[in-house]
């Protein structure tokens, strides 16, 4: 019987490690990406909210998240910085790109070399979605010095990741589901530089 449970589990550990390098080979030979998200944001005892958009993201390190809703919001890395921008309060936020304590910097594992293994600990996977046929992989970083205690991934059965799930240690929960994924469009590198708007009021982080 403990003969039987050792071979089950080493299949399934198998077949989770044999997926894991299908998605790194899947993105990591990709120079850009372009997705529809559906973000929701639940800080914990507040209300949800809920933001959608595009996502374009151009190796290395360079993304812009353009939002439908709210209309006008703007988050983008040149490499060095990340800008937000808030059309409400006309507003821009400036922030060094590894100072930032911004929930969304799992997925800047898309920008780099993808190595689950290096980035994150205690990976395990279960059958997700109609009939099983995603994967939720569920997993923690390797280092305590970030500000997320969990991620969770839906991988298909074709290694597309279309969801992430972002525990932070202050227990809000940040859901990504992505769509209409598009593997090396042509993306102009001036998606990726962001002039503060007229009249916004700028903030720079540490000042």
């Amino acid at each position: 019987m403990i003969g039987l449970l050792a071979v089950s589990a080493f299949a399934a550990d198998a077949r989770l490690n044999g997926l894991l390098k299908s998605v790194e080979s899947r993105y990591n030979r990709v120079k850009t990406l372009q997705v529809v998200f559906h973000e929701e944001y639940t800080p914990q005892g507040k209300p949800q909210r809920s933001e959608s958009g595009t996502l374009m993201l151009r190796k290395p390190r360079l993304m812009r998240w353009d939002y439908d809703q709210p209309k006008g919001k703007l988050f983008v890395s040149d490499g060095k910085y990340l800008w937000l921008y808030t059309p409400s309060e006309n507003r821009a936020e400036k922030m060094k790109f590894q100072e930032t304590e911004d929930m969304r910097a799992p997925l800047a594992f898309l920008l780099g070399k993808l190595n689950f293994e290096k980035e994150f600990r205690n990976l395990e996977g279960r059958p997700d979605g109609a009939e099983g046929k995603d994967t939720r992989i569920t997993a923690a970083p390797k280092t305590d010095n970030l500000p997320y205690s969990a991620v969770e991934f839906v991988v298909t059965a074709d290694s597309r990741i279309k969801e992430v799930k972002v525990t932070g240690f202050d227990r809000s929960i940040l859901n990504f589901v992505f769509e209409r994924e598009k593997i090396d469009p042509t993306l102009d590198g001036k998606l990726f530089q962001f002039q503060v708007p007229k009249g916004a009021e700028l903030v720079e982080a540490g000042q």
